[in-house]
């Protein structure tokens, strides 16, 4: 009925939730690994956000608002508080054995404001995991045994997510992507990651990311990349749940990322409602033995829509 301001109402997001039968059941049946992203505060929030003239909000302060919200996701989510020196960090590494590690990574505490995001170089504006973040990330990927090293992103590598325009009149950008061309502003960070992965050996890298609101596969190929110094990998997007649905959002020929798969509504219709039923989740099955991964991406009813199996390479 009214946008979430105060910690109380942050809170009662969440429990509003857990007054439906069906997520109770969903919650008690699957194990789930939280991250978060724009929604759980205010939509596309960054440091430049601002909701001065917007008039649901009577908070105008959207740093305190990011506070509270933080606050109340951390309460509900099933993660540990840390103790260190960031006690509601959210990025951190979930093993899971020898055949998986999973990177849950977080690409809205530490970014820069959304801008026109064409930094030539890496600084406060440009940045978006943060120094700390990224050698944390690489430090992990580094040390991992596991033969599957996989990505947990809040948001698309190489699609445009636009954020309305600057003073100047140019397109802001929420995510990674800004457009064809070289590394630029949040990509000088992405690009960094990849081309560590490449050249210190990390094989096995798969990307999962939601946000955009329809599934798809896409398969980063260097060939066809202008920044070029990276193996080839898969990212794999499905989400958000029990959302509008929304697509497809263009593609940025920076990572050359080739879209393989994608099923978004049908003559152009957007924000369908989940009754429409072009809901999408993803499932991955790594076999035991052979330590392939498949991954199948999924209607609301459970149909397979397109699947590949990836093989495992060897570290040497």
């Amino acid at each position: 009925s009214k946008v979430a301001e105060t910690l109380k109402e942050f809170r009662g997001n969440y429990r509003y939730n857990m007054m439906d039968d069906n997520m109770r059941r969903f919650n008690s049946e699957i194990a789930q690994i939280w991250q978060w992203d724009d929604h759980e505060v205010v939509n596309n929030f960054s440091s430049s956000k601002d909701v001065s003239l917007d008039s649901r909000y009577t908070e105008k302060n959207v740093p305190l608002l990011v506070a509270r919200a933080t606050r109340a996701f951390l309460e509900n989510a099933p993660m540990k508080w840390y103790s260190q020196d960031e006690e509601q960090r959210i990025y951190r590494k979930i093993s899971r054995g020898a055949l998986l590690d999973i990177f849950v990574i977080d690409m809205r505490s530490y970014r820069g404001g959304n801008s026109y995001n064409r930094q030539d170089t890496l600084n406060a504006d440009s940045q978006y995991l943060g120094a700390a973040q990224v050698n944390w990330l690489k430090k992990e990927l580094k040390s991992s045994k596991a033969i599957w090293k996989v990505i947990a992103s809040d948001m698309p590598l190489g699609l445009l997510v636009e954020d309305g325009k600057d003073d100047l009149g140019r397109l802001k950008f929420e995510a990674v992507a800004n457009g064809d061309g070289p590394a630029l502003g949040r990509e000088i960070e992405i690009a960094g990651i990849l081309s560590y992965i490449k050249h210190k050996k990390i094989r096995n890298t798969v990307w999962l990311t939601a946000d955009t609101h329809y599934t798809a596969a896409h398969y980063f190929n260097p060939n066809l990349a202008q920044f070029k110094d990276f193996d080839p990998f898969w990212e794999f997007m499905a989400g958000p749940l029990n959302s509008g649905t929304f697509g497809p959002n263009q593609t940025d020929n920076t990572f050359g990322v080739e879209v393989k798969f994608q099923k978004i509504p049908s003559n152009g219709r957007v924000n369908l409602a989940p009754v429409e039923g072009y809901q999408f989740f993803g499932d991955i099955q790594i076999d035991g033995k052979t330590a392939e991964l498949r991954v199948d991406l999924r209607d609301n009813k459970g149909e397979s829509l397109w699947s590949t199996t990836l093989q495992p390479k060897l570290e040497s």
